[in-house]
C-alpha cells in the first residue's frame, strides 16, 4: 500500500500520520497525559454527597430532615457490653458499664448520651439482662465527626482491655461509616495493585519479550493515570462515587491491554509473514485499527447506558468508563503506531529464552485450529449443545433476587463488625437498623400529636418495630424524626414487609390524616426497597439503549443485518449465562465453601445493570475483532466456511490470552472479603470466560458456517448505509525504506 494513497479508513490515516510524526505523537501523549494529572489535581474530583445519595421516597425523607435539622444524620454512637453468665445486675458488669460512661462522658464531641443503667432505658437492655449498649450522638458534621471519633475508640477500647472478662466493642453512622469505607477503600486498592502482575505475566506469555510487554502495560496505565485526572472536570456537574479510580483501573487496563494486544500482534504478524515494517504497520493500522475503532465506539456506547440508570454511583461510573475507553482508544491509534515505527524490530529486546522460543507471531493457531474443526465440520450440533449449554446456564436468573447488601455482605473480620451482629442477634436488629420517618407539620398542633401517638401505637400493634420507638422534634416544632426499628435483618423479607406495611398502611392512617402534613420513611431498609425500585424500573431502558445502539453500529460497520441481530443476540446468551453462574453461587450459595463467604439469599442490586454495561461493552471487543477479520477473508474472496475458519485460528490466540489477562484481572475481586465485590469478580471472570470459549469459539463459528452467505444478508431498503471502508494487506509494493520523521 503506498503511503500517498488516500484511505477514507480513519484508523489507517491516524497511524499513518503517527508512524511519520513519531515524536510528535508521543511526546503530545505524553504532555496529555501529564496536564490531564496535572488539572485533575488542581480542580479536584467532587464526591457525592450520601446525605443526597439515596432516591425515591427516601431521598422525600432526607431532604424533609436536612430542612428541619441542621443534621439529618443523628450520627447515633453505641457501645457494647456483653457478658456469656453475668447480668446488668452483677456489681462487675455496672462497673463495666460505668467506665464506658466515664469513658466518654465530658467529651465535647458527643451529646444526648443515655446509659443502661437508667431505669427510663430499659430498651437499650436485652431480654436475658447480658448484653447492654450505651449511646450518644456526635456533634457536629459527618466529616468533623470522622476526626474526633478515633480518640473515643481508643477510649473505649482501653476499657475492654481493664475488663477482660466483657466483651466491650463500639459501632455505629461514624466509626462502622469511617472504619469500613476505609476497609472498602484499601481493599479496591489492593485488587487493583494484585492486577498488574497477572497483566505483566500473561502479556509474557503472549509476546516473550520485556519490551513488548512494556509497551502495552504501559500506554494503558498512562490512560488510566489521564483519565484519573481528567475525570475531576464532569465530577462538579455530577458527583462521583469515591471508588470511581478503581473502576478506571480495572476497566482501563483490560481494554488497554486489549486494543494494543489486537494491534501489536497483527503487525508481528505481518512481520513474521515478510513484510516490510511500512507494509506491516499499515495493515496492522488499517485492519486491526479500525476493529479497534469499532470496539471502543462500541464499548463507549454500552458504557453510556449507566447513564439512564438514575442512580448517582452508577450515572458516575458510566462516565468514567467512557473517558477512560475513549482515551485507551485514542491511545492505541495514535501512540502505538507511534512506538511502533519508532521501535521497528527492537521490540522484540528483552526475550525471555524459554517463552521467546514458544511464541509464534504469525499464521494459523493450531491448538485453536483443533477445537475448531468439529464445529465446523458439525455445525448444526455444535450449534445445539453450545446454545443449550449457555441457555441451561441462564435458566437460574429467572429466579434472581436483587437487594441491598446488609451486614450479612461483611465478614466478621471487618471493623466494628462482630459489634454491629451481636446488637443483631440481642436486640432484633434494634439498633442497627433503623427507619425513619420524617414528618412535616406543625408538630405541637393537638392533631399532629394524636396522629403521632396513633402512629407508635398501631407500629407496635402491627409488629413493625422490634424496639423502642423514639420522636425528636426540630426547634422550630416543624419536623419531627420518629425512629422505629424494624423487625428482621434490615434488608430481609421481614423487614421489607413491615415497611410496606408502615408506608401503605400506618402512616397513611396516622399522620396521612392530618391536614397539610407531609412524611416519607428512609433508613438503610428504605433506601433498599427504594434503590431496588428504581433499578428495576430503569433496566428496561438501560438494556433497550444499549442493544438498539450497538445493533446500529453493527450494522452500519459490517453492513449486514444478520451479522448485527445474531451479535447481539450471543452477546445476551452470554450475560444471561453469567447471571445464571452468579444466583447459582451466591444467590443459592453453590460455592459458599470454596469462596469462604455466607449467602444473603440475594444479589447486590446495582450489579445487574452494571454487569450488563460492562460486559456487553467488552465483549464485543472480541466480537468486532473476530468478525472483522472474518470479513477481512470473504472480501479476499474466501467462502464464508473457510473465512470463518481462518479468521477465527488467525484471532483466537489473541482474544484468548485478552480474555485471560481481563479473567485474571477481575478474579481478584473473588479474594475480597466483602461479598458485593465477590459477586462482581465470579461474574466478570464467568462471563468473560463463558464468551471467549464456548461462544467465541463454537457458537459464533458454528452458526456462521450453517448461514453461509446469508451472514451478510443487507435488505435492499438499507442500501443507502454508508460503505466504511474495509483495506486489504494486499501485495506489497516496492518502496523505499520507510524512514520516519525526526
Amino acid at each position: 500500500m503506498s503511503p500517498s494513497t488516500r484511505s477514507y479508513n480513519l484508523a489507517a490515516r491516524m497511524g499513518r500520520w503517527s508512524a511519520s510524526h513519531w515524536k510528535t505523537a508521543v511526546f503530545g501523549w505524553l504532555a496529555f497525559v501529564v496536564a490531564a494529572f496535572a488539572i485533575g489535581m488542581q480542580v479536584g474530583t467532587k464526591n457525592i454527597d450520601m446525605q443526597d445519595a439515596n432516591v425515591g421516597q427516601s431521598n422525600k425523607a432526607d431532604k424533609i430532615l436536612q430542612e428541619g435539622f441542621p443534621q439529618a444524620d443523628p450520627q447515633t454512637e453505641f457501645v457494647l457490653v456483653q457478658s456469656a453468665r453475668k447480668t446488668i445486675a452483677d456489681p462487675a458488669f455496672r462497673a463495666t458499664v460505668n467506665d464506658v460512661l466515664g469513658a466518654v462522658k465530658g467529651n465535647p464531641a458527643i451529646k444526648s448520651l443515655k446509659s443502661p443503667l437508667d431505669p427510663k432505658n430499659g430498651d437499650q437492655v436485652s431480654k436475658n439482662r447480658r448484653t447492654v449498649i450505651v449511646t450518644w450522638n456526635m456533634k457536629g458534621k459527618a466529616d468533623a465527626a470522622k476526626k474526633k471519633i478515633d480518640s473515643i475508640e481508643a477510649s473505649v477500647t482501653k476499657v475492654g482491655d481493664r475488663h477482660p472478662g466483657f466483651y466491650v466493642g463500639e459501632a455505629g453512622s461514624v466509626s462502622s461509616g469511617k472504619a469500613l469505607a476505609k476497609m472498602f477503600t484499601d481493599q479496591l486498592k489492593q485488587a487493583g495493585e494484585r492486577s498488574i502482575p497477572i497483566t505483566i505475566l500473561v502479556l509474557l506469555l503472549v509476546f516473550g519479550a520485556l519490551v513488548a510487554v512494556g509497551i502495552p502495560l504501559l500506554l494503558a496505565l498512562s490512560g488510566v493515570a489521564a483519565t484519573i485526572g481528567l475525570v475531576a472536570l464532569p465530577s462538579h456537574l455530577v458527583p462521583l462515587d469515591q471508588n470511581v479510580s478503581a473502576v478506571i483501573l480495572l476497566i482501563g487496563l483490560a481494554v488497554g491491554v486489549d486494543y494494543t494486544l489486537f494491534y501489536l500482534k497483527r503487525e508481528r504478524e505481518e512481520r513474521a509473514a515478510g513484510r516490510s515494517p511500512r507494509a506491516a504497520l499499515e495493515a496492522a493500522a488499517a485492519t486491526s485499527g479500525r476493529s479497534v475503532l469499532i470496539s471502543g465506539l462500541t464499548v463507549m456506547i454500552a458504557m453510556a447506558g449507566m447513564m439512564f440508570s438514575g442512580d448517582k454511583a452508577t450515572i458516575g461510573f458510566g462516565i468514567a468508563a467512557m473517558m477512560v475507553v475513549g482515551i485507551a482508544m485514542l491511545g492505541s491509534l495514535t501512540v502505538l503506531p507511534a512506538l511502533l515505527a519508532h521501535l521497528g524490530d527492537k521490540v522484540e529486546k528483552g526475550k525471555i529464552p524459554f517463552l521467546g522460543r514458544r511464541r509464534r507471531d504469525g499464521g494459523e493457531n493450531r491448538f485453536w485450529k483443533a477445537i475448531l474443526k468439529p464445529a465446523l465440520r458439525r455445525p448444526a450440533i455444535a450449534a445445539s449443545v453450545a446454545g443449550a449449554a449457555l441457555i441451561a446456564m441462564a435458566l437460574p436468573t429467572l429466579n434472581m433476587h436483587t437487594a441491598q447488601s446488609g451486614l450479612d455482605a461483611l465478614p466478621n473480620s471487618a471493623p466494628t463488625v462482630p459489634t454491629l451482629k451481636k446488637i443483631q442477634a440481642a436486640f432484633s436488629n434494634g439498633e442497627a437498623a433503623q427507619g425513619e420517618v420524617a414528618i412535616k407539620a406543625d408538630i405541637d398542633s393537638p392533631a399532629t400529636q394524636q396522629a403521632i401517638a396513633a402512629l407508635k401505637a398501631k407500629t407496635i400493634a402491627e409488629k413493625v418495630n422490634s424496639g423502642s420507638i423514639n420522636v425528636e422534634v426540630n426547634p422550630a416544632h416543624t419536623v419531627a424524626r420518629v425512629d422505629i426499628p424494624f423487625v428482621g435483618k434490615g434488608t430481609d423479607s421481614t423487614s421489607n414487609a413491615a415497611l410496606r406495611k408502615l408506608r401503605n398502611d400506618v402512616l397513611p392512617s396516622t399522620i396521612g390524616r392530618v391536614k397539610g402534613a407531609e412524611y416519607a420513611v428512609t433508613g438503610q431498609t428504605a433506601n433498599s426497597a427504594d434503590s431496588n425500585a428504581l433499578l428495576k424500573r430503569k433496566a428496561p431502558i438501560v438494556f433497550g439503549f444499549v442493544l438498539l445502539l450497538a445493533f446500529a453500529l453493527l450494522l452500519v460497520s459490517f453492513r449486514s443485518v444478520v451479522i448485527a441481530l445474531k451479535g447481539i443476540l450471543l452477546n445476551l446468551l452470554s450475560v444471561g449465562a453469567a447471571y445464571g453462574v452468579l444466583v447459582a453461587v451466591f444467590q443459592w450459595g453453590w460455592g459458599s465453601g470454596l469462596l469462604g463467604f455466607q449467602s444473603d439469599g440475594g444479589i447486590a442490586q446495582w450489579l445487574p445493570i452494571f454487569m450488563f454495561v460492562i460486559l456487553f461493552g467488552l465483549s464485543m471487543d472480541y466480537h468486532v475483532f473476530i468478525l472483522s477479520r472474518i470479513r477481512e477473508a470473504y472480501d479476499r474472496g474466501l467462502k464464508t466456511g473457510d473465512a470463518v475458519e481462518q479468521g477465527i485460528t488467525t484471532t483466537a490466540g489473541v482474544v484468548s490470552s485478552a480474555a485471560l489477562v481481563m479473567v485474571g484481572v477481575f478474579a481478584v475481586f473473588a479474594l475480597m472479603p466483602i461479598l458485593d465485590m465477590k459477586e462482581m469478580g465470579i461474574g466478570l471472570a464467568a462471563a468473560v470466560l463463558i464468551d471467549a470459549t464456548i461462544v467465541r469459539a463454537v457458537l459464533l463459528p458454528a452458526t456462521m458456517k450453517l448461514l453461509g452467505d446469508w451472514n451478510w444478508y443487507l435488505p435492499k431498503h438499507l442500501g443507502w448505509l454508508p460503505k466504511l471502508e474495509r483495506q486489504q494487506p494486499g501485495p506489497e509494493k516496492q518502496e523505499p525504506a520507510f524512514e520516519p520523521a525526526r
